[in-house]
C-alpha cells in the first residue's frame, strides 16, 4: 500500500513538471507562476498590423493577448513634418532652386513600399504640402505616377505656388516604388539606379528629390544630387544623412528612435514585472525615468503607442548627430530585485535596413542592458515571412516577443505561433 502512494506521489510531480515545461516560462518580477505562450507580452514594433491595401489596423492581431501593444511614431504627424520641410524649402529659396527656369518646380519621389501605413503616409504627406495630392476613395492617392513629364498624370497632377508676387507650377515628375528583383522594398540600390534613370531623361527638369526614408535618399544623395546641387529630403535621420545636411542633403525627420527603442522594451519590461501599464513612461518609475509629454502618444483603442516627429534641417542638424543615443531622462538602471533578467525574441524584418540596422538596434541593445533584458536578435531577408518565423520554433524559452513583420498583413503568422 505504502508503494503504490509512494508511486502516485511520484506520478503527480513527473505530471505537474511536463505541464510546466508545456505551458511556457516563467515571467513576471520574479514569481513562480508559469506563463503560455499565448499570455506572453507582444510588442509589434515598426510595422504596424493592418491591410496593406487600405491602411486598416488589424485589431484582431493587436488585441492578441491583455499585454499585446505597437509601438512606432505617428506616421500622419510625421508625414505633414515632412511635407512642410519640403515646401519651405522651395519657398525659402524659390530664387534659385528652378534649375532651368522653365517655372516649373518639378520633384521627384522615391516610394519605399506600396503596401506600408508609414511609406502611404508619407507619399501623401508630400504630396498634400506641395499640392500635388489626387483624392481617390476620399483620401490622397499614394500609387507610384511613374514617369509625368507632362503633367497629365491622372495619380499626381500640378499645382501652383505665388512666392513673392511670382507664381511657379510644382509638378511631381516621376514616382516609383523602390522593390528590387527579389521583392526586398525600401531598397537603396534600386532608388541609386531609379535616380540615374530620371536624370538621363529628366537632366536639369528635376529640382527636388524626396525620399519615403533616408536609405532611399542617401543613395540617390551619393549616386547623383549631390554632384548637381539638387536638395534631397529622406525620413528617419539617419547618421549619415544628418551629417549629409552639412553638404547639402535638404533635410530629414527625426521619428524619435530614442523614445521609439525605449518604448518597444519597456511596454515588455512592464508587463513582465506586473507593473503598470504607463510606469516609466508617463510616470517615473522607482529610479526616475520617464518620457516628456510631448514626445510621444497613446491611443487606447489603437493599443498603439506613437513617437512624434521633428524636423532635421541645416539649421538644427547638429543637434541630432549622435542617433543612438539614449533618451536622457529614460536612461536609468533598473533593479534587478524589483525587474529580474528575463529573456527576449526580437526579430528586425530585413538585416539589411539602414535605420533599424545602424538607429533602432544599437538603441535596443542599450536599453536592454539597462532593463535587465536578455535580447535575441533576429535578422530577416526583408522578402519572406517565414525566414523569421522559421526561426520562433521553440517560443516556450522566452518570457516575450518583439516582432517587425515583413508585411503589415502578417501578423498572424506569429500570433499563431504562439497559441500553440
Amino acid at each position: 500500500m505504502k508503494k503504490q502512494k509512494a508511486l502516485g506521489a511520484l506520478t503527480l510531480v513527473l505530471g505537474a513538471s511536463l505541464l510546466l515545461v508545456a505551458c511556457g516560462s516563467k515571467s513576471g518580477g520574479g514569481s513562480d507562476k508559469t506563463v503560455a505562450n499565448k499570455d506572453k507580452p507582444v510588442v509589434f514594433y515598426n510595422r504596424q498590423p493592418s491591410n496593406s491595401s487600405n491602411g486598416k489596423l488589424d485589431m484582431t492581431t493587436l488585441k492578441f493577448n491583455k499585454d499585446t501593444y505597437y509601438v512606432g511614431f505617428d506616421a500622419k504627424q510625421g508625414a505633414e513634418v515632412q511635407g512642410k520641410m519640403v515646401k519651405d524649402y522651395i519657398t525659402k529659396n524659390i530664387s534659385t532652386i528652378d534649375r532651368n527656369h522653365d517655372g516649373i518646380i518639378g520633384y521627384v519621389l522615391a516610394i519605399g513600399d506600396v503596401g506600408h501605413n508609414d511609406s502611404i503616409a508619407r507619399t501623401r504627406g508630400v504630396r498634400e504640402a506641395l499640392g500635388t495630392g489626387v483624392k481617390k476613395s476620399g483620401d490622397i492617392n499614394s500609387a507610384p505616377a511613374g514617369m509625368n513629364t507632362d503633367g497629365k498624370s491622372g495619380i499626381v497632377k500640378d499645382s501652383k505656388l505665388t512666392v513673392g508676387g511670382k507664381t511657379y507650377t510644382i509638378r511631381e515628375l516621376a514616382s516609383q516604388e523602390m522593390k528590387n528583383n527579389s521583392g526586398a522594398t525600401w531598397d537603396a540600390a534600386t532608388a541609386g539606379n531609379a535616380i540615374g534613370t530620371w536624370s538621363s531623361s529628366l537632366g536639369n527638369k528635376i529640382d527636388v528629390i524626396a525620399s519615403n526614408n533616408d536609405g532611399m535618399g542617401m543613395a540617390m544623395f551619393n549616386a547623383w544630387s549631390k554632384k548637381n546641387k539638387v536638395p534631397t529630403f529622406g525620413y528617419d535621420a539617419n547618421s549619415d544623412a544628418v551629417a549629409a545636411i552639412g553638404e547639402g542633403y535638404g533635410g530629414t525627420v527625426s521619428q524619435h528612435a530614442d523614445v521609439q527603442a525605449y518604448l518597444t522594451l519597456r511596454v515588455l519590461r512592464n508587463a513582465l514585472d506586473g507593473a503598470k501599464k504607463g510606469v516609466g513612461i508617463e510616470t517615473k518609475d522607482k529610479t526616475g525615468n520617464v518620457l516628456a509629454k510631448d514626445t510621444y502618444a497613446y491611443r487606447a483603442n489603437e493599443r498603439s503607442y506613437y513617437a512624434m516627429n521633428v524636423p532635421v534641417t541645416a539649421d538644427n542638424y547638429k543637434d541630432f548627430m549622435n542617433p543612438t543615443k539614449t533618451y536622457p531622462d529614460a536612461s536609468k538602471q533598473l533593479s534587478t530585485k524589483t525587474s529580474p533578467e528575463k529573456k527576449v525574441w526580437l526579430d528586425i524584418y530585413n538585416s539589411s535596413d539602414n535605420f533599424l540596422g545602424s538607429t533602432y538596434q544599437p538603441l535596443l541593445k542599450k536599453y536592454a542592458k539597462l532593463m535587465n533584458l536578455k535580447v535575441e536578435f533576429i535578422g530577416g531577408d526583408g522578402q519572406t515571412e517565414s525566414n523569421i518565423t522559421n526561426r520562433l520554433g521553440n517560443p516556450s524559452q522566452y518570457d516575450a516577443f518583439a516582432i517587425n513583420m515583413v508585411k503589415t498583413d502578417n501578423g498572424s503568422s506569429y500570433t499563431s505561433i504562439l497559441s500553440r
